[in-house]
């Protein structure tokens, strides 16, 4: 049987990181649902501490989604209080194709991106590069 996955990344501020990614990727932010949120406080189940607001909505602070705006990909960014601090063993690869790799890692770059190096294995190149929170990811 074949399952169906999602990313998930541990991040300081989900929120603006799902921005960035959703912008890098042209996903969409999955909305939330306010008065779901709303009536969970209300109810007990959850605290005001446990919501925070983001672009003037009311979210969950400690996780934010995009998703692919055709097939519904999922893409998770999950509160972790710890800074990154070792490489990663999972990354993004973006496609960007040969001709527009430079560009898109120029485009990154001024979107607060990182360059970190380039890499080449045979005929292959991409470019190694940091999210604004350090999580490594691929331009090839």
């Amino acid at each position: 049987m074949a399952y169906d996955f999602q990313v998930t990344v541990d991040c300081t501020d989900p929120h603006v990181l799902a921005d960035w990614w959703a912008e890098t990727l042209g996903w969409d932010v999955e909305p939330q649902d306010e008065a779901f949120i709303k009536e969970m406080v209300a109810k007990g189940f959850a605290t005001d501490d446990q919501t925070a607001h983001h672009r003037g909505k009311l979210v969950w602070r400690t996780g934010a989604a995009i998703v692919h705006p055709d097939n519904g990909r999922r893409m998770l960014f999950q509160f972790d209080e710890a800074a990154k601090t070792v490489k990663n063993r999972v990354h993004v690869d973006i496609r960007a194709g040969e001709a527009n790799r430079g560009a898109e890692r120029d485009k990154l770059t001024a979107r607060g991106a990182t360059f970190l190096w380039e890499g080449r294995q045979g005929p292959q190149a991409w470019f190694t590069m940091a999210d604004p929170e350090g999580n490594e990811f691929c331009v090839s």
